[in-house]
Order: structure tokens, then sequence, then C-alpha cells
């Protein structure tokens, strides 16, 4: 294998230099107990908290302890629509959500549900898009929470999340969102966006993995999820990482301080990968909405392509890309996200997800698309010479 491609920044990106060398020092410099109240405590807390600052500067909350840290997205999507549907179950049990959100937030619904609580997934057109007049049609008096990831992982469409949580606090409903996929990559500003609970993520923006955050609203009430200690003021028990969370804080005020020009990269590659692909490879389609998705994330379908068959054999030649989110790897369903926007089987099957890197160059991308040419015209002549022995 003389050259490898990594196209599934989607599941997880690299650990960049600069969050390194901020993570570095605590492994056995500034190893304290952020919690302790001697001296190495308070060193280890004041690198939590600055990264508390970073991260809450960076999506414009109000004030620093609004963020509440976990073990990454999949935590924090559990906090949110766990303890806030359980802390607001006086008020009622009708909860939100798109029938296109990550599986935290599915399968967290899902266990509720079993406690009594009624869960309404609206459903998206075929570009991915939640429409207002569906989520208005679906709120109900004993509705106390909805939910709308700000970009989809799948296919890169991005929800209209403000004119979203607008609608919600008409109704006094609260509002969260799972951003994991938009850090960095579009503006985000709780404030102005009046989201009151968001879900972020390190590993999506080139920090560590194993940490993300749950943005709270203060005034917001909300059950914790892990017991067993007063840490995250008392929201959230076990020991604080704090490299993990050192890491995290650089990562977030890198992506806020690089994204201009990241996108502007991310949007010059994905353009020629799109051109470059139409050029050489008959029968592409691309799924999710042509204008309002994110630079990073092409999601395409090739015709008469088995998905698994081509992910192999891209894999055989170093081109690494997905057939879905990574937290349904292994799972031989169909992408519920793509079923939702209407895709039929033959689409379904022979979908993948590619996302860029930042520092991905032409001549990686010249040779992705060398690689899943051949793949494709391989794969297809063996789908022809299948069907030619059917008949």
């Amino acid at each position: 294998m003389d050259k490898r491609v990594y196209l599934d920044s989607a599941s997880t990106t690299y650990v960049s230099s600069e969050v390194m060398a901020e993570m570095l020092p605590c492994f056995n410099t500034i190893y304290g107990n952020s919690n302790s109240v001697h001296s190495y405590g308070r060193d280890a807390k004041a690198i939590v908290d600055r990264a508390r600052d970073r991260i809450a500067h960076a999506i414009g909350a109000e004030k620093s302890n609004e963020i509440y840290f976990t073990s990454g997205g999949t935590e924090a999507d559990n906090f949110a629509i766990k303890g806030l549907a359980r802390a607001y179950s006086n008020k009622g049990k009708h909860i939100i959500i798109s029938a296109i959100e990550h599986s935290a937030i599915m399968e967290a619904c899902e266990e509720l549900e079993k406690e009594g609580f009624v869960v309404t997934k609206i459903p998206v057109d075929s570009m991915g898009l939640v429409k207002l007049t569906d989520l208005i049609h679906e709120i109900r008096n004993d509705t106390i929470l909805i939910s709308i990831m700000a970009v989809n992982n799948e296919v890169g469409t991005i929800q209209n999340i403000k004119a979203i949580a607008k609608i919600a606090h008409d109704y006094s409903i609260i509002f969260h969102t799972d951003a994991s996929q938009a850090i960095g990559a579009i503006k985000i500003n709780v404030q102005d966006m009046e989201i009151d609970a968001m879900t972020l993520t390190a590993h999506k923006i080139y920090g560590p993995k194993g940490v993300g955050c749950l943005y709270l609203k203060n005034g917001i009430r909300i059950e914790p999820l892990i017991v067993g200690g007063s840490q995250e003021r008392g929201k959230r028990g076990g020991t604080v990482d704090v490299a993990l969370v050192a890491g995290f804080g650089k990562a977030v005020e890198i992506a806020e301080r690089d994204m201009i020009i990241n996108q502007q990269k991310l949007r010059s590659i994905r353009d020629y990968f799109i051109r470059s692909v139409q050029e050489k490879i008959e029968y592409v389609q691309i799924n999710g909405h042509p204008q309002q998705k994110v630079n990073s994330i092409v999601n395409m379908s090739f015709d008469m392509v088995d998905n698994e068959s081509l992910l192999m054999l891209l894999d055989m030649e170093g081109v690494a890309v997905s057939i879905g989110s990574a937290c349904k790897a292994g799972s031989t369903e169909k992408s519920y996200v793509l079923q939702a926007m209407g895709l039929d089987d033959e689409h379904l099957k022979s979908s993948v997800r590619f996302k860029f890197k930042k520092n991905l160059t032409r001549s990686d991308i010249d040779y992705a698309v060398e690689v899943l040419q051949k793949a494709v015209e391989r794969l297809r002549s063996i789908s022809a010479l299948t069907k030619a022995g059917r008949r």
C-alpha cells in the first residue's frame, strides 16, 4: 500500500499538534485532581476553567459555568435527553425529535418511552430538512422537549436551528441540538440562536477522543445522568480528565479561530472531489441538500454497486471511507437517515459517506478518485455478469 487517504473525518479526526501540546503537561507536570483543594488541584482546576472559558466564548455562551464536561457526544446526548425529560416530567411527557437524529438521541428516547414518555419522530424531506410546518403540527400541550441536530452526520444537511428554537420557545418548550458535526463548520452562537442545551464533542474537530460537553443555559433544570460525586457543579459525577478537557478547549478555540480559512479549503476540496467523480464515474447520485450543507461531507450513491464491497476495495488500496455513522459500524441495517429521506433500496445499498480533513491535498483527491473509479467499474462488471447469469 503505497499511499493512504483518509476520507472518514465524520467518524473521527486526528489530534492536531497544537492540541497535543496543550495536553502534554497535564500527564506528568500538572497532574493533580481538579477537585482537590491543594495547590496541585488548583493548578489542574485552572486548566479546566480555561478550557471551559474557551468553549463558552466560542459558542457565545453567557457564562462559562453553562459548560458541563462529559465523556463525549453520546454521553452529552443522553444527559440532555434523559436529564431534561426527567427534570420537566411534571409538566408533560412528550418529546419531539427528527427521524434522522444520532443513534444516541434515538436510543435515549427509546429508554424514556419505557418510563412512560411519548416520543414523536417528525419526518424530513428528500434533502434531509425538517419542515417547520410538520414540527408545529406535532407540538402538544404536554410537549416539554424538542431535539433536532444542527448538522446531519451522514449527509451534512444544515437544519434551520434558529427558526426551530424560536418555534420551541413560542410554545414554552426547551430546545436541544446535537452540534457535534457543526462546531467549526458553521457559526454557532447559542444566545442568538436561542439554544437551551447543546451537545459538542472533541474528536470531530481535531481534539482527543473521550471528551465532550453539554452546554446548558443557566436556569434550565436537569437531572444528573452519572451520580457518585459533586464534580461539574453536582451535575456529573466522576474525576475530570484534565488532559482531555485541556485538549478539547484548545480544539474548540482553534476551530473557531481558523473556521473561515478551513472552510474555504474544505469547500475547494469538496468541489474538486465532486467534479472529479462526476467526470470519471457515471450514474452517481449526491444525497442531501445541494446548498444548505457543510463543506466537508459528501454522501454519494453509486448505481449497481454494493457499498460494503466498495468500502472493502477502497480500503485495500488505502482509501478510508464509511457507509454511515461509525456508531452503527458492523450493523447490516440500511441507513435510517437515508431511508427517512426517501432513498430507494438500490441507492440505500450503494451509498458511501466521504468527509474531508483540513490537510487534504488535490493529489490525495486524485488518488482517491482513481481508486474509486476502478473499484466502481470492477463491482459494476461483476454486477452485470451476475444479472446476465440470472436471465
